[in-house]
């Protein structure tokens, strides 16, 4: 079977016929900017469209543009959004589709439109502020409160940085000569690593946190493109869940970032944050010299309030001995006197209390005894009755064997001596059984 061929040239020229249509000319068209690089002019890049959730490319294109358009479109996107045009932005473009037989498929951009930019950049920020908001963590960093000095300060900043000399020389030669202790946590301050790269030195801070007042993130001026990585959602948590209060001073005066947001202390400038820790320490400098003012005017109250109880003392000193001694020995006499009529008054009816007590004692003692002799003499009597002797007299006789008194006949054996005693003598006997 015969087929019908063209050549390569033949069909790119048909590709570029249909290209050419108006409904692809002038079309503006949303994307984000990769690869942009200048060249004798002109200005290449490559627009890309990512998946919203997952980031991953879904679209690519080549684009150009030309040296006659680029000069007009740079200068009026970065006078209005104060950037360049940079990889990573993104953007709303105007653009044409060219089809080159040698170089294929590309869009020939004649123009920006930067109020597009600067809305995406705005909208990010504010999703990432609503977010922070919805999780109460928005105002944590700010509600902080600062301690009575500031004087020791957390610093991060990429070593070497102009941001942070002018920080160090402000802070160094305050008029005040406040002594401030600075140590530097060196972080990168621009590209994709920065978010990362702070949030270590913030968790560095963190472990020691105990031994600064304040931590304090600055970086220099520069293309607002460069100061899109501190737009980051994580960094921005982290500052502002930070134990300590967070100043910020990134970019310059038109330039904000989610960080200022959320930080307890924005700033402009890094010259900026030192001006306001120094005028931080001057407050507190000025309210340690009212008190020590106050102090003053207490003490020196005190001092001449006591200078003239001093005088006042000196004054009577002299005579005060003499009259104390006089009022002492007239509430002396006085006692004296008032002693004499008191024991007189005291002593002569407790000497007849006295009196009496003794003769109710004599009497009771007489009583005593006699009641002590009649029970005496009772106790005898019914002794008497109740006595041997008594009993013997009256006619009977008491019988022992052995020194024991006899109570019954059969306790005796045979042959057996007994003693019998009588009221007028004794005899023994001798046992016989009948």
């Amino acid at each position: 079977m015969s087929r019908q061929a063209i050549t390569l040239s033949r069909l790119n020229r048909a590709i570029a016929g249909y290209l050419s249509q108006p409904s692809l000319t002038d079309v503006w068209v949303v994307a984000e900017l990769m690869d942009v690089r200048e060249n004798r002019g002109h200005c290449y890049m490559e627009l890309v469209e990512k998946h919203p959730d997952t980031g991953a490319v879904t679209a690519r294109m080549r684009a150009a543009i030309w040296a006659s358009n680029y000069g007009r479109i740079s200068a009026s996107f970065r006078a209005a959004t104060g950037q360049s045009l940079t990889s990573g932005l993104k953007v709303l473009l105007c653009g044409t589709v060219n089809y080159h037989p040698a170089y294929g498929l590309s869009l020939v951009i004649s123009d920006i439109d930067p109020s597009y930019t600067m809305g995406e950049a705005e909208r990010k920020r504010r999703e990432i502020l609503e977010r922070l908001q919805r999780e109460g963590i928005l105002d944590d960093n700010r509600s902080l409160p600062w301690p009575e000095t500031a004087l020791r300060v957390a610093i991060i900043s990429a070593p070497g940085a102009a941001g942070y000399g002018d920080f160090i020389n402000q802070l160094y030669h305050n008029p005040s000569r406040l002594r401030f202790t600075v140590r530097l946590f060196p972080a990168l301050m621009q590209g994709e690593r920065t978010p990362a790269s702070v949030m270590s030195a913030l968790r560095a801070i963190a472990d020691e946190s105990d031994l600064w007042d304040c931590v304090v993130i600055i970086r220099g001026g520069g293309a607002s493109s460069e100061l899109q990585a501190f737009d980051d959602y994580a960094l921005a948590c982290d500052v502002a869940q930070f134990p300590l209060p967070v100043i910020v001073g990134i970019g310059h005066e038109r330039d904000v970032t989610v960080l200022d947001y959320v930080a307890n202390m924005r700033v402009k400038t890094p010259t900026a944050a030192a001006e306001w820790l120094i005028s931080y320490g001057e407050k507190a400098l000025e309210r340690l010299q009212l008190i020590g003012s106050e102090i003053l005017r207490v003490a020196t109250e005190r001092i001449s309030g006591s200078r003239m109880q001093l005088a006042q003392l000196q004054s009577t000193l002299a005579i005060a001995p003499a009259a104390a001694l006089e009022r002492s020995g007239a509430r002396l006499r006085q006692a004296s006197a008032s002693l004499a009529g008191i024991g007189a008054r005291r002593i002569s009816p407790e000497f007849m209390r006295l009196d009496q007590t003794l003769r109710a004692i004599a009497t009771a003692g007489r009583t005593a005894l006699e009641r002590s002799a009649y029970r005496l003499k009772a106790s005898q009597q019914l002794l008497d009755a109740l006595s041997p002797d008594a009993t013997l007299r009256r006619g009977f006789s008491l019988t022992m064997c052995e020194g024991r008194i006899l109570r019954r006949a059969s306790d005796l054996a045979e042959g057996a001596t007994v003693t019998t005693r009588l009221a007028e003598g004794t005899f023994k006997s001798t046992v016989i059984k009948n």
